[in-house]
């Protein structure tokens, strides 16, 4: 299930002409009376940031947080493209808006793909069109095809509440690092909120789920996750939406991580005891982003050894005699030396996809949860070319 079964949502996913081979490459969400609704958007913290990203903004600005329809493009990043950039990305709000019937400030726009090359504005515009005839309340699986670059798979989610349903699609597999990363996420509600109650759980949402995941330490530039609630349940937000929409993300972040570029792990760190939850951060990314370490997830190997010497050097407060280092729920360090581990069922839980690590500071009560990877030669050939 995905975005388009959330009563009330349709979706397309259609290729333009961006990328080559008749890929999928240009998606449209909408409500379905075309209507704007609450809507809410999270974004990169990259200063390198696109002009789609720019453009989302003023129009939730504008509007104070009301959309009728998102507009996705793969293929093409429209970032680092001056000025004609800006005027692209409005041309693709207005160029939706008109043929929806709205206000094209009721239209928000993502873009992914190649930095630094001009939009084939020929193809997005025949894409467009093509896309809004193509909408239907059945494609939202499509439309999730559509945002992939890199992607192996397309990822949709959907929650039941009690009276409510979220549903979702991301795309994402590499330069991933908080905050987000080359990701695109739309989800959808049908929760009675305000714009402004929207992006308070949104951002909660993402700080412990797109937040939480890094592959390479990169961020990109077009980094967005929106949010669209159209209040067709009559259930009002509350703590239970608010848990709902966490889990969403979770799902989807977790998705991107086992189809990151190249992978054969997915890695589950968590870590506590640290002196806060600020140091237990820093010695997850520091974990998490380790070429040493990755490597030695990827050749299934629990040593320990890197993975101490890494948040040793972090700058956090740590002591040798205090850490405590777990593979699969089994202690293979801790007081300051190697401990005896049970080495067959430590050996099928490393062959595994999914590795679960945690890391006890031994210092205090802050915790910190990263999803994280290793690193294969895969990973290399496939970012060693840019063109």
């Amino acid at each position: 299930m995905t975005i388009t079964d959330v009563p009330g949502f349709q979706a397309s996913g259609i290729a333009s002409g961006i990328k080559s081979n008749n890929e999928l490459d240009l998606a449209l969400i909408a409500t379905e009376d075309r209507k704007p609704v609450a809507a809410a958007g999270v974004f990169t913290s990259n200063k390198m940031t696109a002009a789609p990203v720019l453009v989302t903004r003023k129009h939730l600005e504008i509007t104070g947080g009301a959309a009728s329809a998102v507009v996705l493009n793969s293929g093409n990043a429209n970032a680092a493209t001056g000025e004609q950039g800006l005027l692209d990305a409005e041309q693709m709000c207005q160029l939706t808006a008109q043929g929806i019937g709205c206000d094209p400030s009721e239209v928000l726009v993502c873009s992914t793909g190649w930095i630094g090359y001009p939009l084939p504005m020929e193809a997005v515009t025949f894409g467009i069109t093509n896309a809004i005839d193509s909408l239907k309340d059945d494609q939202g699986k499509v439309a999730a095809q559509a945002i992939m670059t890199t992607d192996t798979v397309p990822k949709n989610t959907f929650v039941s509440g009690k009276g409510f349903s979220i549903g979702g699609i991301s795309k994402g597999a590499a330069m991933l690092q908080p905050n987000m990363a080359t990701m695109l996420s739309v989800l959808t509600t049908d929760v009675v909120i305000d714009p402004k109650e929207a992006t308070k759980f949104l951002q909660q949402a993402v700080s412990v789920s797109f937040n939480c995941l890094t592959v390479d330490g990169a961020e990109s530039t077009n980094d967005t996750v929106i949010l669209l609630a159209n209040g067709k349940s009559g259930v009002k937000a509350s703590s239970l939406f608010a848990e709902a929409l966490t889990d969403a993300c979770k799902d989807l972040a977790v998705q991107m991580a086992d189809d990151a570029e190249g992978s054969t792990k997915t890695v589950f760190l968590n870590v506590t005891g640290a002196k806060n939850n600020d140091e237990a951060e820093s010695a997850a990314r520091s974990t998490a982003n380790s070429q040493l370490i990755k490597c030695s997830w990827y050749g299934q190997d629990p040593y320990w050894g890197r993975i101490a010497a890494q948040i040793g050097a972090s700058g956090i407060q740590f002591d040798p005699e205090k850490i405590s280092v777990s593979y699969g729920g089994q202690i293979v360090y801790a007081k300051g030396e190697a401990q005896e581990v049970d080495a067959q069922e430590l050996k099928k839980h490393m062959a595994q996809r999914r590795i679960d690590l945690h890391v006890d500071l031994g210092q205090g009560n802050g915790k910190s949860e990263v999803v994280t990877t290793d690193l294969t030669h895969a990973y290399i050939d496939e970012n060693m070319r840019t063109s």
